[in-house]
């Protein structure tokens, strides 16, 4: 094909794209993508050496000694497809290398390895991090309630090994740990006792709770929260410039722990997902293909993630579905080995610290044994509902409580809402022995199966029930008797009611507070107490009415009938669930905390359950709705999109609006790009032929087009501000008087992607989400009409789902 307004002759197709496409019936018309024939290209032959008489060679900014070319603005999103195209021309360059020379071969295999060493490093980072906050935050939950003479250092629990004089009735007791009450007042029982243990426990936590949100709010703003909305943002592409510094590393591993020793109804889980994407994000600036590559970055942040769950909940594998299933956005088969890997380490690294001191990775580990009857499937999913009911009141109290927050002179007073908090949260849970431990604890106690060992209240059974009914002392004759309800049983529940409703209320006000705060242990902790009363009863009424058909051979002598403690496991599963919307993860994660695989039946039961409850009253999990919330750009893969509206009803300019800002490829000075750039506040700029033939040239990104001219400014002999501005392949001819023009055609995306008119906004949409586009063009007939960027079509789907379209806060 002969034309002349082709510039490069030595063209040669590398593909057989004729045998592909059947073009003999179409008519193409090429004649308004010509140049001007004003502009004599010497009949498209481009004279590289060209130039004006003592006029220096216009400036190529391919290069990537250029500072800043490439990179991104903060809260803005990166271009997926322009960064994975730069990783493949980096590989595609070191496997030449390779075969050229020994060392360049040895770069190649150190290149290919140091993804793997980079997640061995995430991993051991990750884990001794969660090792020293586990230690840390078991220490200073202890401290609120006493000291140890052995060494201050020492928790309760460690505090108490080594003594001979506990007994079994008071195995918390022995002489080295002193309450506060003793060490002040020097008594041991009675009214001051009680009071004074009650007011230290209170100084502690409003002193816990008061450093933390200063800390948060004088050196990290960003270390708050749970921070799996904010993840799931970043790994969609957004750019949040310091989320995953080290400053807010330091300041969330910090405030974490003081937080979580507060008292306060939150947990140290889901900000350890984001402590280990902070690591994360740390060492890739050590290796200089993910620290110059946005989208290799995000792998190793997907992988990050895994890894934060591992730590959490000793859950490897777990951690490796929760990112994929939760907050990935992309993530390749690659990814999903180093993940596994790097969660791998990371759960080793936990295991030798052994932070609790039982050689297991959380508190609350438990083994059971009893097999559960197919009939048991009914609580169970009655568990689930309660779990979808719970999650679907939890996610609409808690965004009208922050919305409140937000929209209210309340957020503009954090310090004193956390100081208030937590005043309340101490006052009303020391009286109750269940809400004064912490969730953890709280957790391992409802998870707990009662043995002959057990002193705890949730174990207080009779022989006789404190009846004299017949059926009662036939239960007890058949040898069931011992696992009938005593007052010790009662008072229990009575009191697990009550914390139950103040878990609920805390949790709801505590999420979303200036201060580091998960959700996983609070949700598992309303689950853990509900299962365990509908376990209770449920086992009272097998032992009670055993001899009828229904429960005829769920009884046996010397065997429990039923296991609470698998019931507290079941609810807490189900009430994760309908708060986040996770069912294989969290089923997996849930079977690696107890080890049975015999219970995988129940879990998915009520984890199914719970989803499709919850879905029904509201489709959003509790971190959508905070990004949602929060107005991020987060384009939701799991939200169809049914309307059927076309491209053109999407696209800017609309009418009435100024026209398109656009550039043109030979026509505009340095001065007025500029003043364009001045003037408006996109993030780019189409690229056409002239203003006359608006033809789509390509796409240029406003900060490598603001970088470039600084560059030339600052570097290339002789440009002034009416200096042509080039994005042509070939050089124009200018007088010999001309100032030199600046070539910018390096940072020209070429080939951007179109659609048209006509083309509906559901493969739009579809576009976006699975190629992670910032923005297309919408063409008709090869002209340029329009543009549709990632936050048109959120303010779009707001819109369509009657929601207010400028809550979408960032480009």
């Amino acid at each position: 094909m002969d034309n002349g307004g082709f510039c490069d002759d030595n063209y040669q197709s590398g593909s057989s794209d004729d045998e592909l496409v059947d073009i003999s019936e179409v008519t193409v018309d090429f004649s308004e993508d010509v140049p001007p024939l004003d502009r004599d290209y010497s009949a498209g032959h481009c004279k590289e050496e060209w130039r004006p008489n003592n006029s220096p060679k216009l400036m190529d900014l391919l290069d990537d000694t250029v500072s800043g070319i490439g990179t991104y603005e903060d809260f803005n999103t990166i271009d997926w497809v322009r960064e994975k195209s730069k990783d493949r021309d980096r590989h595609r360059e070191i496997a030449n290398k390779s075969k050229q020379s020994t060392v360049a071969l040895l770069f190649s295999i150190s290149d290919a390895f140091s993804g793997w060493l980079l997640m061995l490093l995430i991993g051991l980072m990750s884990g001794a991090l969660a090792g020293g906050i586990d230690i840390a935050a078991h220490w200073m939950t202890d401290l609120k309630e006493g000291v140890c003479l052995n060494g201050f250092w020492f928790n309760h629990e460690h505090c108490c090994w080594a003594s001979n004089e506990t007994t079994f009735q008071e195995r918390d007791k022995c002489p080295q740990w002193k309450s506060w009450a003793e060490l002040m007042i020097g008594v041991s029982e009675g009214p001051g006792l009680y009071v004074v243990n009650y007011f230290m426990y209170v100084c502690w936590a409003l002193l816990f709770a008061f450093l933390a949100v200063i800390l948060v709010r004088a050196f990290a703003p960003y270390a708050c929260g749970s921070g799996i909305p904010e993840i799931k943002t970043i790994l969609s592409g957004f750019i949040i410039r310091g989320y995953l510094g080290k400053w807010t590393l330091i300041i969330k591993t910090i405030t974490l722990v003081l937080a979580v020793s507060s008292g306060l109804s939150l947990g140290k889980e889901g900000p350890l997902v984001h402590v280990a994407c902070c690591c994360a994000n740390i060492l890739c600036h050590f290796f200089t293909k993910y620290r110059r590559n946005e989208a290799k970055k995000r792998e190793v942040l997907s992988a990050a993630s895994a890894v934060g769950v591992s730590v959490a909940f000793g859950a490897p594998i777990g951690g490796v579905l929760f990112s994929l299933e939760e907050v990935s956005y992309y993530f390749p088969l690659k990814t999903l080995w180093r993940s596994f890997f790097a969660a791998l380490v990371a759960a080793f690294t936990l295991r030798s610290i052994n932070p609790f001191g039982n050689s297991r990775l959380v508190l609350f580990y438990v083994e059971f044994h009893t097999p559960w009857h197919l009939l048991e499937l009914i609580p169970f999913v009655l568990l689930g509902i309660f779990g979808g009911l719970w999650g679907a009141f939890f996610i609409r109290a808690n965004i009208a409580w922050c919305r409140l927050r937000k929209n209210t002179s309340l957020g503009r007073y954090p310090v004193l809402e956390v100081v208030v908090v937590a005043l309340l949260t101490a006052l009303l849970a020391f009286p109750i022995e269940y809400t004064k431990m912490s969730s953890s604890e709280l957790i391992s106690e409802l998870f707990n199966d009662c043995g002959l060992l057990d002193s705890s209240k949730l174990c207080g059974y009779t022989s006789n029930g404190g009846s004299t009914s017949g059926s009662v002392n036939a239960t007890a004759a058949n040898g069931l008797g011992a696992r009938l309800a005593g007052p010790g049983l009662y008072t229990a529940m009575w009191q697990l009611a009550l914390a139950l409703v103040l878990k609920m209320v805390f949790t709801v006000v505590t999420f979303g507070m200036k201060v580091p705060s998960g959700l996983f242990i609070p949700s598992m902790a309303v689950g853990a107490i509900a299962g365990r009363l509908l376990g209770v009863c449920m086992e009272q009424l097998a032992i009670r009415h055993h001899e009828q058909d229904i429960f005829r051979g769920w009884c046996s002598p010397g065997a429990d009938c039923i296991t609470p403690g698998l019931y507290a496991m079941v609810g807490a599963a189900a009430c994760l669930g309908g708060v986040t919307r996770m069912t294989v993860s969290l089923v997996v994660i849930m079977f690696e905390l107890t080890g049975g695989l015999e219970y995988i039946v129940p879990l998915m039961a009520a984890a199914m359950t719970s989803k499709w409850v919850a879905d029904a009253l509201g489709r959003e999990s509790i971190y959508e709705a905070h990004i949602r919330l929060n107005g991020y750009p987060f384009l939701e893969a799991k939200e169809e999109f049914r309307h059927k509206t076309l491209a053109t009803d999407v696209m800017r300019p609309r009418r009435g609006d100024p026209p398109l800002s656009v550039l043109t490829e030979s026509e505009m000075t340095v001065e007025e790009v500029e003043r364009l750039i001045a003037d408006t506040t996109y993030s780019g700029f189409p690229v056409v032929i002239s203003q006359q033939s608006p033809r789509l040239v390509g796409f240029v990104l406003r900060r490598d087009l603001v970088i470039s001219l600084e560059n030339a400014r600052r570097h290339q002999e002789g440009v002034v501000s009416m200096s042509p501005v080039l994005f042509t392949e070939c050089d124009p001819p200018l007088s010999p008087s001309a100032p030199p023009a600046v070539k910018l055609r390096s940072i020209l995306d070429l080939s951007p992607f179109t659609v048209t008119v006509h083309t509906p906004m559901e493969i739009v949409v579809d576009i976006f989400r699975k190629l992670g586009l910032r923005q297309c063009l919408v063409i008709h007939n090869g002209r340029l009409l329009g543009i549709i960027t990632k936050k048109d079509i959120l303010k779009h789907m707001a819109l369509m789902a009657n929601r207010d379209p400028d809550s979408i806060l960032f480009n």
